[in-house]
C-alpha cells in the first residue's frame, strides 16, 4: 500500500465572531477517502451558536473540551436538547439534525468522526443547512416557500433571507435557548471520562469503549469507539482489528511515537503524534505506540459497532496461545530461547508500563 499513512491536522472552512469549523481533507490525508472516513472539528466562542443541520453522514461526535448544549432531532421524533462536556460522546445516526451551542467563557470544541461511504464526496462530511445563505430553502422560489410553509410572500423572504451569517453565529448575550433535560441525554451520550472502564493496567493505561452495550444509538451509526488514556512513557501492545475495521485516531492530548506495520512485514508508518493529530490505520495493519514521558489520550472510532481486535503481545496475545513446539519451529529458534519468550508478559494484557 502506497498510500500516504502520515497525521495531518485540520483546517479551517469557515467562521466567524461565534467560532470556527474545521476539516481534514482527502486530498491531504488521503486514507480518508481510501476508507469513506470524515473527519471534522466545531470550535464555538462565548455565545456560539452552530445553526441546525444535517449530514449525508452517520457520525460519532466527541466533545473534546468545555460544555454546552447540543439539539438533536431524530427523523420524525422530538427535539431533544442534552448537556454536554468534555468527554461525551454522541451516536449521530443518518437522517439527525443538529444544532450546537455554546453559553461558557470556555470554547466548546467538538470532534466528529464518521462514515461517509454514501456521502456525496468519499473522505468529506456534507453538512445541509436549515438557515443561514447556503440554506436549503433559499434555492426554492418564493412560491414555492410559501406553499411549504403556508405563509404570505413577505413573511417567507423574512425567514429564507434574514439569516446573513453561515453555519456559526454569535448570539446577543444571555439569549434564551432550550434548555437540556437530562432524560434526552440518557441513550444518546455517553461520558467516556466517567464510563466504567474495560481496561484498566497500573502503569499502563486505561480504555473505555463505546459500543451497542453501554450506547445502543451506535448500531445505527455502524461504528464502535474507544477512549484510550496510556500512562507516561508506557506503551500500547501491536495490534490490529481482525474483522476487517479501519482505526482512526485523534491525538486529545500529549504525544508519543506510533509505528504501523502492513504487508510482507514492512514498516508503513514510524512517526511522532501530538495533540490535533488524525491518523487512520489501514485493515489488518499492525499499530503501536509509546507514549512520552506526560502520557497521551486518544479518541477512536473503528469502523463496526462491536469491534474485535487480535494482540501480538501480552498475556492476551496470539503467541500466547500457541504450542511451545509451533513456536520454537516458527522462530527457528531453540527450546531454551522460545522459554525465555514464553516466560515474559504473562501479566500484562494490552498495555505495558515503562521498564523500571
Amino acid at each position: 500500500m502506497d498510500v500516504d499513512l502520515s497525521p495531518k491536522l485540520s483546517k479551517k472552512v469557515y467562521g466567524g465572531d461565534g467560532g470556527a469549523y474545521y476539516a481534514w481533507c482527502p486530498n491531504e490525508l488521503p486514507m480518508l477517502k481510501e476508507g469513506n472516513i470524515g473527519a471534522a472539528k466545531l470550535h464555538l466562542e462565548k455565545d456560539g451558536f452552530a445553526l441546525p443541520r444535517y449530514s449525508d453522514s452517520a457520525k460519532v461526535a466527541y466533545v473534546l473540551q468545555g460544555c454546552g448544549v447540543a439539539g438533536i432531532i431524530l427523523p420524525e421524533k422530538e427535539e431533544k436538547v442534552l448537556a454536554i462536556k468534555k468527554g461525551d460522546a454522541i451516536a449521530l445516526p443518518f437522517g439527525v439534525t443538529t444544532w450546537w451551542y455554546n453559553k461558557e467563557d470556555t470554547e466548546l470544541a467538538i470532534l466528529f468522526l464518521g462514515d461517509t461511504s454514501k456521502g456525496h464526496k468519499a473522505g468529506s462530511f456534507t453538512d445541509f443547512f436549515l438557515t443561514g445563505p447556503n440554506g436549503i430553502f433559499t434555492g426554492f422560489s418564493t412560491e414555492f416557500v410559501c406553499r411549504a410553509w403556508d405563509v404570505d410572500e413577505a413573511t417567507a423572504k423574512a425567514l429564507v433571507g434574514s439569516q446573513k451569517t453561515q453555519g456559526i453565529v454569535k448570539l446577543p448575550p444571555n439569549t434564551k435557548m432550550p434548555e437540556p433535560k437530562k432524560e434526552h441525554y440518557n441513550g444518546m451520550a455517553l461520558n467516556c471520562e466517567e464510563a466504567p472502564l474495560d481496561v484498566d493496567i497500573k502503569g499502563g493505561g486505561k480504555v473505555v469503549v463505546l459500543n451497542t452495550k453501554n450506547l445502543p444509538l451506535v448500531g445505527e451509526v455502524g461504528l464502535g469507539a474507544d477512549l484510550v488514556r496510556l500512562d507516561g512513557g508506557a506503551m500500547c501492545s501491536p495490534g490490529f482489528s481482525c474483522d476487517s475495521a479501519l482505526q482512526v485516531t485523534y491525538i486529545v492530548r500529549g504525544s508519543g511515537r506510533v509505528q504501523v506495520v502492513g504487508v510482507d512485514g514492512k514498516r508503513v508508518l514510524e512517526t511522532t503524534v501530538k495533540a490535533g493529530n488524525l491518523f487512520i490505520v489501514p485493515r489488518f495493519f499492525v499499530v503501536s505506540k509509546i507514549c512520552d514521558s506526560d502520557g497521551m489520550d486518544w479518541f477512536s472510532i473503528i469502523t463496526t459497532p462491536n469491534p474485535i481486535f487480535t494482540h501480538m503481545a501480552g498475556r492476551t496475545s496470539v503467541w500466547k496461545s500457541l504450542s511451545p513446539q509451533v513456536l520454537q519451529a516458527a522462530f527457528n529458534v531453540s527450546p531454551d530461547v522460545e522459554g525465555k519468550f514464553s516466560s515474559k508478559r504473562k501479566a500484562e494484557e494490552i498495555f505495558f508500563p515503562p521498564p523500571k
